[in-house]
């Protein structure tokens, strides 16, 4: 069933227009009679179509249900600047597994360092794709992708966090000796192409960082922050 995002929340009926009524009548091609939700973040609305054209689609609310798809762990994804598009593809997979804000920097060793315009554009592109991920896994909120700050305010952000990890590809101890099951909030640090460099672990060791180590194989840039993620909300109880 397709999936819609509101901040209001509706009542017995609902009307869609712009480039959501485009969506659904153009792209999803939905007719007359055909089902959707919209999701309000706590809650849920099952609806059925009522009209439809092109600008506008109005529905018919069916009844309201608790939205039961968040994880109950905050986690914000601290994201070092990787080269090329990498970086789409991790926002777009990192929602899907459940993160909650993403936010990209530049460590020292960052190849990519695309300049405050150019970061303006691809912040904009990051978020349509978190949107679309949202949708697509159904999420009950739509994680948020801040524009690239430095490596020291990511770790003065990720200091004010119930809890923070950093993923070291120089070694670590296991994320389930940093992450306790009950934790409800926190940040996690991926290296570049390049990783990091020793100063910066020890930085953010300062602040109250765990180091953790992924296994003695080296991942790739766009691998090793889902790996993470995944770990994270295994240990949690928010995957399987």
């Amino acid at each position: 069933m397709a999936w819609f995002f509101s901040d209001i929340e509706p009542e017995n009926f609902f009307t869609f227009d712009g480039e959501q009524a485009r969506h659904i009548s153009g792209s999803l091609r939905m007719k007359i009679g055909e089902e959707l939700t919209i999701c309000c973040g706590k809650y849920i609305y099952p609806c059925t179509i009522e009209s439809i054209d092109k600008t506008s689609v109005t529905v018919r609310v069916n009844s309201r249900q608790p939205c039961e798809n968040e994880p109950k762990t905050a986690v914000t994804l601290f994201q070092a600047m990787p080269k090329g598009d990498k970086m789409d593809f991790i926002v777009q997979k990192a929602v899907e597994l459940g993160v909650t804000r993403i936010v990209p920097f530049i460590s020292s060793r960052c190849i990519s360092r695309p300049d405050e315009k150019a970061i303006a554009k691809k912040t904009v592109r990051w978020q349509k794709i978190a949107l679309q991920a949202a949708q697509q896994s159904r999420r009950g909120i739509i994680p948020t992708v801040e524009a690239a700050v430095s490596f020291d305010k990511a770790a003065e952000e990720a200091a004010r966090l119930e809890r923070s990890v950093v993923f070291y590809e120089c070694g670590g101890e296991s994320v389930s000796k940093i992450i306790s099951p009950e934790v409800k909030e926190t940040g996690m640090f991926i290296g570049s192409e390049g990783g990091f460099a020793p100063e910066e672990i020890e930085v953010l060791k300062s602040k109250g960082a765990g180091v953790a180590t992924l296994g003695k194989r080296i991942l790739r840039a766009e691998t090793a922050p889902l790996a993470a993620l995944s770990v994270i909300m295994f240990i949690t109880g928010n995957l399987g």
